[in-house]
């Protein structure tokens, strides 16, 4: 009976597995575009393998035979593509010579447009024949990725390339070496990750986190190493999208020097690119980049690159020997290599430095330090202080009724003191975002509109406060329950707001633990809250029942009995009860003062590390 459905789970994880783990079987047709194996590591620079045709020109219809030669190999993938355009749709169809060692694919709309292999029985030799369309280009070229071993591929190995008569010279040079991207400069592959060796001696470093292993899977790591007259990048990261860097006069994104390493398709794209504004980057037409590099591994994105220190002929480049802010940012692309707007603050370096002068081995953080403060300051508000003054205003007047300070009820004063203490801290953050932004921030979402409700309850509440009534006043009681209600939905939407706050990408604590957090300091906070309100009515009830039993023990005495008896009456008296029940309560807001101070510790090390 189980059966059925295990060999359906089963089929469901090879389905969807195939694509991580490789092809054995050839049906390769997810790469068709790239034509690059989803084995988790770098091809290959230098092919060993050769492919070879038996003619140079074609008419459409002729049949072209194609091969593929050289030392084993388990795998291979073949297409014709326009010699001009690698990144073109597949050209033509082919016919099979060994339908044991070869297949036929489809890729996109051309069928019959590929040959793949059929298993992983090793091969040395495989022979296909080409077959012209009515719509080719005027010149042809032969591709082939080849897989050795599993990590061991080379991918897009240029072969012959087939014209039609009398076809006028290309518009750019043909592709004669292995290549993997469409770039103005030869590309190689690193082979393993970068390294911190010479951070601070030799070459100026960035990290994220501050001094993390480069080697790590979790570490944005960004290096400038000068060499005579060049400066050699290194910059690696856990990004499956794209990593870019820049060089700013400001902390403002705009008119900033951008270099950016894109996973396009399993390669990557290495370019330079110039920032207006909050739009997306303007590609340079013409790179000014040398000696380029990179690698893709366990999800991790390395690249390396080296640039003239100055650069007069190409514009928007920087000179390297003067002080810039520095911007290291992460984000998505889509397939193609379209970059999308990065989903998290970028690292932004908080004072200008020169990259060719001495060197530096610096942490970077990616919240700015005035929002770093808005939200240390709002927690401190939210999480201690005014949970503290309200349950303190809402439980301790009996017990605190007889103990003054500076000529008030204690409960009163430590109220209002943590109160105004509030509505200073709130006030003070409140500012620091639009300071920062130069006004109001379109970005947020909700949570500026949250935050301005919050501050104007805050400022209500003590300004409603200068005007309660008298203990005994006819409107006493309307003024308590306003003044509870209001301090009810600031508190409410405070903590709506603080979970909405942490994570915007200019605070963006870690995600999810942040959320846990938030959301077991609200249930410390409530949790307090009812074992106190069901601790004051159990005390209540007690002290009533007692009471009772008193006055019928009284009533049922003579006088002179009553008399003799007053130590008895003094026994069933509640005030022995009462300390009891205040000590309890004193004990408990002790546990709590101590568990808001954990959580805010928490919040407050979160935020410095970011």
């Amino acid at each position: 009976m189980e059966l059925p459905g295990l060999a359906f789970a089963v089929w469901m994880f090879i389905s969807l597995c195939g694509p991580l783990y490789g092809y054995p079987n050839g049906k390769v047709r997810e790469v068709c575009g790239s034509m690059m194996p989803h084995h988790g590591s770098s091809p290959r620079s230098s092919p060993e393998h050769i492919i070879t045709a038996n003619g140079t020109e074609f008419k459409p219809g002729d049949k072209i035979e194609v091969n593929l030669s050289g030392p084993d190999f388990e795998g291979f993938f073949i297409q014709a593509r326009n010699a001009e355009n690698w990144d073109s749709p597949a050209v033509g169809s082919f016919i099979l010579a060994d339908r044991k060692l070869s297949q036929l694919l489809m890729c996109g709309h051309t069928k019959n447009s590929a040959v793949s292999h059929t298993s992983k029985a090793k091969k040395k030799f495989v022979k296909v024949y080409w077959v012209a369309p009515g719509d080719a280009p005027k010149h042809v070229q032969f591709l082939a990725t080849v897989v050795k071993k599993y990590k061991t591929f080379w991918v897009k190995i240029p072969g012959a390339i087939v014209s039609q008569p009398n076809a006028p010279s290309p518009t750019r040079p043909f592709h004669k070496t292995s290549e993997a991207v469409s770039t103005s400069h030869p590309v190689s592959y690193l082979t393993k990750p970068f390294n911190a060796s010479g951070c601070g001696n030799t070459k100026f470093c960035i990290r994220n986190p501050s001094s993390c292993d480069p080697e790590s899977a979790s570490c944005f790591f960004l290096s400038f190493r000068q060499e005579k007259s060049s400066v050699l990048f290194e910059m690696s990261g856990p990004s499956e999208g794209y990593l870019a860097f820049a060089l700013s006069h400001d902390q403002w994104m705009g008119g900033d020097d951008a270099y950016l390493c894109v996973n396009k398709d399993h390669h990557v794209s290495i370019s330079t690119a110039y920032l207006k504004e909050r739009s997306p980057p303007v590609l340079d037409s013409e790179s000014a980049l040398e000696d380029v590099s990179w690698r893709l591994a366990d999800g991790v994105l390395q690249c390396s690159f080296r640039r003239d220190i100055h650069l007069t002929a190409h514009k928007g480049r920087f000179n390297l020997d003067a002080g810039y802010y520095i911007f290291l940012a992460d984000g998505e692309a889509s397939e193609g290599g379209l970059i999308h707007k990065h989903h998290r603050q970028p690292l932004i370096t908080s004072e200008t430095y020169n990259i060719t002068g001495l060197p530096q081995d610096i942490g970077g953080s990616r919240s700015p330090q005035l929002i770093k403060a808005h939200g240390a300051l709002m927690f401190v508000a939210w999480i201690t202080t005014v949970s503290i003054g309200v349950i303190v205003a809402r439980f301790f007047k009996p017990v605190w009724s007889h103990s003054y300070l500076f000529g008030k009820e204690m409960w009163f004063q430590v109220h209002r003191m943590l109160m105004l203490t509030t509505v200073m801290l709130t006030s003070i953050s409140f500012v620091l975002p639009f300071i920062y932004r130069g006004g109001w921030s379109k970005q947020a979402g909700f949570h500026p509109y949250l935050g301005c409700t919050v501050m104007a309850l805050a400022v209500f509440q003590p300004l409603m406060a200068g005007f309660r009534p008298a203990p005994h006043a006819p409107r006493r009681q309307l003024f308590n329950w306003f003044h509870w209600s209001t301090g009810t939905t600031a508190r409410i939407l405070g903590v709506v707001t603080m979970f909405l706050g942490m994570d915007l990408p200019a605070l963006d604590l870690p995600d999810p633990w942040d959320t846990y957090a938030m959301f077991g300091f609200v249930a410390w906070h409530v949790g307090i809250d009812v074992l106190l309100e069901i601790h004051s009515y159990c005390l209540i009830r007690k002290v009533e029942v007692i009471e009772d039993d008193r006055i019928q023990i009284l009533q049922s005495l003579t006088s002179a009995e009553a008399e003799a008896n007053t130590f008895m009456a003094f026994f069933f008296f509640p005030p022995s009860l009462l300390f009891q029940g205040h000590l309890f309560k004193q004990i408990v807001l002790a546990i709590y003062v101590c568990g808001n101070i954990v959580f805010l510790i928490v919040f407050l090390v979160a935020i410095n590390q970011i």
